[in-house]
Formats: C-alpha cells, sequence, structure tokens
C-alpha cells in the first residue's frame, strides 16, 4: 500500500489488506520467526504450613577479581520466609544443587512427597543429578515458566533484602572464606532478628516454628489497649492486623 500510494494510487487501508490476507490464509509470519505462543498460567500451590514450599535460586557475589564471581546458593521457605540452606561455591553445578537440598531435607525433617522445590530454569535446577536427587527424596519439582522473570519471586525478594541491607560490604569479598562469613552472620540476622514485612512482622524463625501466633497475639491487645485509651486516632477502624 505505501508503495501504492507513492505511485499515486490507493486501493484500500493497510488494515484492510492484513484482514483480507488473513481471511485467505496468507498473513504468515516472514522467515524462521515462529508465531507468539500462549504459555499457560501454572496450577496455583496453597501452602499451610512450613516445609511445604521450598523456593531455591543461585545469585552473583563479588570477588576482588573483575569478572569473577562467588555463587550464593539459597533455599527460602515460602509458608514462614526462613532461609532453610545455603552454600557457596566458585561455579554453577548440579550437584553443587542436590547437595545442599539433601542437607536441607535432612536437617529439617522434610516428609517424602509433602515438599514442592520451586526454582527457575537455569542448568543447575534442571540438571540430571539434581533431578535424580529430588526424585529419590521425594522432593517435587516446580519451575518457572519460560521468559518470566518474577516467577521465583520469593527467591528474588530475599536476594535483593541480601544485597541492599545496610550491612552489605561496599567492597568486593577478598575470598570465598570472607563471602561465606559474611553470609553466616546475615542468615543468622535475618533468621532470627529480622522482622519481616510479608509475615507481620514476625521473624522468619518464629513464622516456622509457630511462635508468632502467641506473639501476635500479645500485640493485638496491646494495640487494642491503645485503641481504648485514644480513640480518635483510631477514627473507627480496626487495629491493624
Amino acid at each position: 500500500m505505501p508503495r501504492l500510494a507513492d505511485h499515486g494510487q490507493y486501493l484500500a487501508s493497510e488494515s484492510t489488506f492484513y484482514r483480507v490476507l488473513r481471511e485467505y490464509g496468507q498473513a504468515n509470519r516472514q522467515g524462521h520467526a515462529q508465531p507468539p505462543r500462549a504459555v499457560p498460567k501454572p496450577r496455583a500451590l496453597v501452602v499451610r504450613g512450613p516445609n511445604q514450599g521450598w523456593s531455591w535460586d543461585i545469585t552473583f557475589l563479588p570477588s576482588l577479581i573483575r569478572g569473577q564471581f562467588f555463587r550464593l546458593y539459597l533455599i527460602t521457605d515460602i509458608y514462614s520466609r526462613m532461609i532453610m540452606g545455603w552454600e557457596i561455591h566458585h561455579d554453577e553445578l548440579a550437584s553443587h544443587a542436590a547437595d545442599l537440598i539433601t542437607k536441607a531435607c535432612l536437617r529439617h525433617g522434610v516428609v517424602r512427597n509433602e515438599l514442592v522445590l520451586h526454582s527457575d530454569n537455569g542448568s543447575p535446577m534442571k540438571g540430571a543429578t539434581m533431578l535424580a536427587t529430588l526424585q529419590r527424596l521425594g522432593v517435587i519439582a516446580s519451575f518457572s515458566r519460560p521468559s518470566v522473570s518474577n516467577d521465583n519471586a520469593y527467591s528474588e525478594a530475599l536476594f535483593r533484602t541480601l544485597k541492599y541491607t545496610p550491612a552489605y560490604p561496599n567492597k568486593p569479598f577478598v575470598d570465598i572464606d570472607a563471602a561465606r562469613a559474611w553470609v553466616q552472620r546475615f542468615v543468622t540476622w535475618y533468621n532470627t532478628e529480622h522482622r519481616h514485612s510479608g509475615i507481620r512482622f514476625v521473624t522468619p524463625y518464629e513464622r516456622h516454628y509457630g511462635l508468632d501466633r502467641q506473639i501476635l497475639a500479645q500485640r493485638h491487645a496491646v494495640y487494642e489497649a491503645a485503641k481504648r485509651a485514644h480513640p480518635q486516632r483510631w477514627k473507627g477502624r480496626d487495629t491493624r492486623d
């Protein structure tokens, strides 16, 4: 159409031409381009307690050598947000991931066929060694959809907390032992001191082991007492849960 218009001819609009081509099955994609495909939304998984759903991923930690990084493997419980296991290595291998998940399952008493382990589609996540280990442990594998970056949101959020905490080093780690020592301190702080906004501002440890129920009940009593003492500050609204 544009070429015809350049010669002073007008037959129909571009949209009309495309409509006619579609009607006769001639609106094909050019070259080797594949038609867009709809990726179905995965089945929703609801976790109602600890050790029912874990999320894991790998992130880079900088070293003193430009372009070289340490790899932090980290598992978090979706229900409690507690860090269930972690290791740091020089490389990304399915065997490292398999060893980590085995240790975490043994340490936390995971029951066969009751845990779903979610990850993205990286090679360590889908390697034969890793998949065989999950089958042996009775852990159900779950993977993100292709090219959907936020399907592993819990791990991504945890990595953001790790790298944006004020205690995160301003300089690269001197060696892998220094990286391991810092992450150990972070994990202790995160699990036992950090009040997580996604679980009503209790610590992941308290949430994981059911200690949050009494804490939240006591907190609710404090808020209700404050509301009775200063009702004008709430303006008839309920206290925060």
